[in-house]
């Protein structure tokens, strides 16, 4: 149980092989079909993806936006990238890139109903922080790839042109994310919940 687990005493689980199921391909970025550890299946479903993937373009810093309406649409995906169907936001629900780089919307369906109709089965969006050495996937759904790797550490503060954001994850080489990975999941292999967001690299080299 959750208490075993906290005190450490659960069995090592099995690593999950991480998909493409649940992705969502945006226009511009990736995204995922979401679910907090208590969302019930007739709540309505939500979409999570970066702050700079905003369909209002980039937020200033200091700004957070919460319940605009919101009409933006995406192809949710299977295991294998294809795609299943359209779903549609109705709501951004909180975005921001200040602090994190975070855009959280709520879809027109319930759970139930992407679930009856693709069988999709929400990420569970963790109620934990991980931990460095976890191994991770992320999944994109623009690129319709996946990269795989571990957690190397976390970053205090990073800043990136206006914006400033702390306790960032950072892999090691092997997910050498590119362009248009913005907005996906961060999902860690051990338990399948989403632990981060994708949100930027450095192309240059250069001192962020």
């Amino acid at each position: 149980g959750i208490t075993a687990a906290l005190l450490g005493a659960a069995p090592a689980q099995a690593a999950t092989t991480v998909t493409l199921a649940n992705t969502i391909s945006l226009s511009n970025c990736s995204a995922s079909l979401v679910r907090f550890p208590t969302s019930v299946s007739s709540d309505r479903a939500m979409m999570l993806t970066n702050g700079h993937c905003y369909e209002g373009g980039f937020i200033n810093a200091g700004v957070v936006l919460q319940n605009r309406t919101s009409s933006r649409s995406g192809t949710l995906l299977n295991s294998s990238g294809r795609a299943l169907g359209t779903v549609r936001a109705d709501r951004v629900i909180y975005a921001t890139m200040t602090g994190t780089d975070v855009t959280l919307y709520r879809l027109t369906s319930t759970f139930a109903t992407l679930s009856n109709n693709y069988g999709a089965t929400a990420l569970t969006i963790a109620n934990t922080h991980p931990a460095a050495g976890t191994s991770v996937a992320i999944p994109s759904g623009y690129w319709k790839e996946v990269w795989n790797c571990q957690i190397s550490s976390f970053v205090p503060t990073l800043r990136e042109d206006q914006w400033t954001w702390h306790d960032s994850l950072r892999y090691d080489a092997n997910c050498d994310t590119i362009h248009g990975t913005s907005g996906s999941p961060i999902v860690s292999t051990s338990t399948g919940q989403i632990v981060g967001i994708n949100n930027t690299g450095n192309d240059d080299g250069e001192m962020c």
